[in-house]
């Protein structure tokens, strides 16, 4: 006779939210990962969810849990629609700055709020807003949010004009 395991506890809406704003910061670090170490999406994605959702670090620091389904999915289609991302980014930013020329990181997050903006599963103003958010952590004191939010605007509108 096996006893049967105990069923996980249904998350809260607020719970649910939350892992999802992580697997956003997830896929920016991870598309990051993937254009500065030249390594795959598949070897990127794995190494995220068997070794940061939710780990403990040597500091004893627990990163956040995140949404595998989103995660995946923004890894999946900012690789599958790059060129269709880039080029509305590109749009998007001054004719100076194509985004090859941009920061890393910025580039990372236009490509997975432009992988979110994509589909229609959520609204573009929920992305901008959580995108923005993702823009705070990794540039707390600078002008790096408020460009994002502009850009963010403008590729939504371009991509998602039904939606406004």
């Amino acid at each position: 006779m096996t006893e049967d395991a105990p069923k996980p506890r249904k998350l809260t809406t607020e719970e649910k939210r939350q892992r999802k704003s992580a697997s956003r910061l997830y896929a920016v670090q991870a598309l990051f990962q993937m254009e500065a170490a030249g390594q795959g999406a598949d070897k990127v994605r794995r190494e995220f969810e068997d070794f940061r959702f939710g780990a403990v670090d040597e500091d004893g620091t627990e990163m956040a849990e995140g949404d595998p389904d989103l995660f995946r999915r923004l890894i999946d289609d900012a690789v599958t629609w790059q060129a269709k991302i880039d080029q509305a980014t590109d749009k998007a930013l001054v004719a100076k700055w194509p985004i090859d020329r941009i920061d890393p990181v910025l580039r990372a997050l236009f490509r997975a709020a432009g992988a979110e903006l994509v589909t229609p599963a959520t609204p573009p103003k929920v992305v901008i807003t959580e995108f923005v958010d993702v823009a705070r952590a990794f540039f707390p004191e600078g002008k790096e949010p408020k460009f994002v939010n502009a850009v963010l605007d403008h590729m939504a509108r371009a991509l998602r004009p039904d939606a406004f």
